[in-house]
This record gives structure tokens, sequence and C-alpha cells, in this order.
């Protein structure tokens, strides 16, 4: 499979795990889910937009690169001090705690992924996908 498809199916499934998981806080009373929330949309259409739009260029990878970055630490710190025991694990948080294994695992692949597309792109190995045989 093509690096950049990869890259792209990853990113797309970081972004779809990191709105279950901003819903699932919301849901669980963690996060008001006031007007404040619409920050999280923002930040996830500007990572949509680079993993679509400016797919391949510099920018696009440093903005998967940073999401990413941003994905993978959520479920560091939902991790940290009490974990996800407690009242998640006495309720049906099954679905919480899966979509953070998934989210820390597809945005951990995502940061490996753009950071070796953005060292090829700086080195000037990779060229534009139009010229490739």
């Amino acid at each position: 499979m093509k690096h950049n498809v990869m890259l792209t199916i990853t990113s797309m499934l970081s972004i779809l795990f990191m709105t279950f998981h901003l819903t699932d806080d919301i849901v669980r009373g963690m996060e008001p889910g006031t007007l404040p929330n619409l920050g999280g949309v923002l930040i996830f259409v500007v990572w949509l937009y680079g993993t679509l739009v400016l797919a391949e260029r510099r920018s696009g990878y440093v903005i998967i690169l940073l999401g990413s970055l941003l994905g993978a630490g959520v479920p560091v710190i939902h991790m940290m001090g009490k974990g996800v025991g407690g009242e998640i694990a006495k309720s049906s948080g099954g679905f919480f705690v899966w979509t953070l294994i998934a989210l820390g695992v597809t945005s951990l692949f995502s940061v490996i992924l753009s950071a070796r597309g953005l060292w090829l792109l700086i080195k000037g190995v990779a060229a534009p996908a139009n010229r490739r045989a």
C-alpha cells in the first residue's frame, strides 16, 4: 500500500476516534458540552483539511503530525492517575476504553508516517504523485 494512502487512512481514523472520544466525554459529563467545545471542531476541520487537501505537501504533513501528536497524547492523559478504571470500569465504558486504545494506535502510526513523509520531502526523495510512473 502506498505511504500516502496509509497516512490518509490512519489520519482520518484518528479524527474519527477523536470525535467519538469527545462525544463520549460530553455524554459522561467529563466535558460540559458547551460552546468552547467548538474549538475541538475547528481543530478537527484543520486536521481534516491537512489530510485531504494538503496531502503530500509540507504543510499537510506538519498539520497531520501535530494533530496526530495531540491524538496520541489523549490516551496517555486519560490513563495517568486513576486511569480508566473506577467510574468508567463500573459503567458501560468498554467503547470508551476501546476508542482510547484505537486512537492511540492510529495516531501514533500517523505520527510515524507523517514524520517519514516530511523527512523524505525535506531530503528531496519524495516526488509529486503525478510524476511517478
